[in-house]
């Protein structure tokens, strides 16, 4: 099976398309797949989604750590290809699935041996909330390898221009966790009752048979994977590239997962209810940023393959259409949770206290959707060319001033003002990640291979 979508010539606009349809069906199915335990877990109550929240931000945390060898994967086989240098992008993708295996051992073992001290970092209130949140904890993060290698297979197969795979593939372990999620929550017939722990072991096995799809597709595969053995001795050279051109990426993911922690435990001051908002809240809101993620990931391989073959006006023309693309689609978003957000809101959660905290923070979130979307594409478009050291920065220093703009908003506005401090960072990163991109555009030797 050799399905290689050649980025280098015809139309840009289709050719993006074809590439970016999948793999934003695949975000939107990626956060079905989170709103599907959502919306289970609700009807357990304010408390179990706040179990759920707290120990989900571990599980954000470990994305950082499969982006190092996701984006670095993903970027040099697209090069590779765009240069028609084959092996090379085999060996690449060799040494990508090789550091995610080596990463997600390390993050399962801590994530088992200290679940307690990960957990009482919230400082949150009920005993119940607390004990849900670690057995959640050791359940999901215990077993991160699937997700690690469902999100290295899926940069491969993307930088490859087979999006299909990874559509496919997330498709039936979201049908699949649908059907266990109330099965194992709430039980049925010789299925015992498992609350939390039966969405964490749901949502496992979903991400394990998603895995074995990948697998399957991957030995089918003559373009990449047929030159590929795992268990050979590492490529060093490949593997030195790819950790140095993914660890901006991966350091700006985990501090960014690190500093939502921090901003959740101010959230927490608030209570329990406060914990689930946030967490629910999120999910909704990543019907932006999830998609806009995926076309993201789409840019980065065509600004990769045209990158390795020295097509710079292409490169241009590329990101100019995926930012009209993304302002529309941030606009939509945006119109949906301003304008709508008791309804998307009760979609989850049907407590009557807890129903004006989400519509507060769908309604204030909502006006940052659209510099969301434009930040991720920049990034996308930078990050294809190698270059994942600046949006990186921009990223981590505007996000870090969460925390003291936080602590400073929710003196004067209370709850909220934590919401403001999160879309106002969130609209300074957009506006400066595309202003810096559009700026570097101008310069023609920005966009050659050196």
């Amino acid at each position: 099976m050799k399905k290689y979508l050649n980025l280098l010539e015809g139309p840009i606009l289709p050719s993006l398309g074809f590439l970016a349809l999948p793999i934003m069906a695949t975000s939107l199915i990626q956060m079905a797949y989170n709103l599907t335990d959502m919306i289970w877990i609700g009807r357990l109550g304010s408390d179990a989604v706040a179990s759920v929240g707290a120990a989900g931000m571990y599980m954000w945390l470990s994305n950082g750590l499969a982006t190092l060898a996701k984006m670095g994967g993903q970027i040099k086989v697209a090069q590779s290809l765009g240069s028609g240098e084959n092996k090379k992008a085999s060996n690449y993708a060799q040494s990508a699935l090789q550091l995610g295996i080596f990463f997600a051992i390390i993050f399962s073992v801590l994530s088992i041996l200290f679940s307690t001290p990960m957990i009482d970092f919230f400082k949150l209130n009920s005993p119940k909330v607390i004990n849900d949140a670690k057995i959640y904890l050791i359940i999901t993060c215990g077993l991160s390898i699937f997700s690690f290698m469902n999100q290295i297979f899926t940069g491969i197969f993307t930088s490859m221009g087979n999006s299909k795979i990874a559509f496919i593939s997330t498709s039936v372990g979201l049908f699949l966790n649908i059907i266990l999620d109330p099965l194992l929550i709430f039980g049925f017939g010789f299925f015992p009752a498992m609350g939390v722990a039966g969405a964490g072991i749901a949502t496992v096995i979903a991400q394990a048979v998603v895995m074995i799809l990948f697998v399957y597709a991957a030995k089918k595969d003559t373009l990449i994977f047929s030159n590929i053995n795992i268990l050979s001795k590492p490529y060093m050279k490949e593997t030195k590239t790819i950790f140095k051109i993914g660890l901006p990426a991966a350091v700006q993911s985990m501090i960014f997962s690190c500093i939502s922690m921090v901003v959740a435990r101010i959230i927490a001051g608030w209570g329990d209810a406060a914990v689930a908002v946030q967490k629910v809240g999120a999910q909704i809101e990543s019907i932006s940023w999830m998609t806009a993620e995926g076309y993201a990931a789409a840019l980065n391989s065509f600004v990769a393959q045209n990158y390795g073959a020295n097509n710079p006006n292409r490169i241009k023309k590329g990101f100019k259409l995926s930012i009209l693309v993304m302002l529309i689609w941030g606009t939509i978003t945006t119109i949906i949770l301003v304008f709508f957000p008791d309804v998307v809101f009760k979609i989850f959660i049907t407590e009557k206290d807890v129903i004006p905290l989400g519509v507060d923070y769908l309604t204030i979130l909502g006006v940052s959707q659209i510099f969301m979307c434009i930040e991720y594409t920049s990034s996308g478009a930078f990050n294809g060319l190698g270059k994942t050291l600046g949006p990186a920065i921009v990223c981590i220093i505007f996000t870090a001033i969460r925390i003291p703009t936080a602590i400073i908003f929710s003196n004067i506005w209370g709850l909220n003002g934590v919401w403001i401090a999160i879309t106002v960072s969130s609209i300074i990163r957009g506006s400066l990640i595309f202003a810096w991109f559009s700026y570097k555009i101008k310069n023609p030797k920005f966009l050659i291979k050196q």
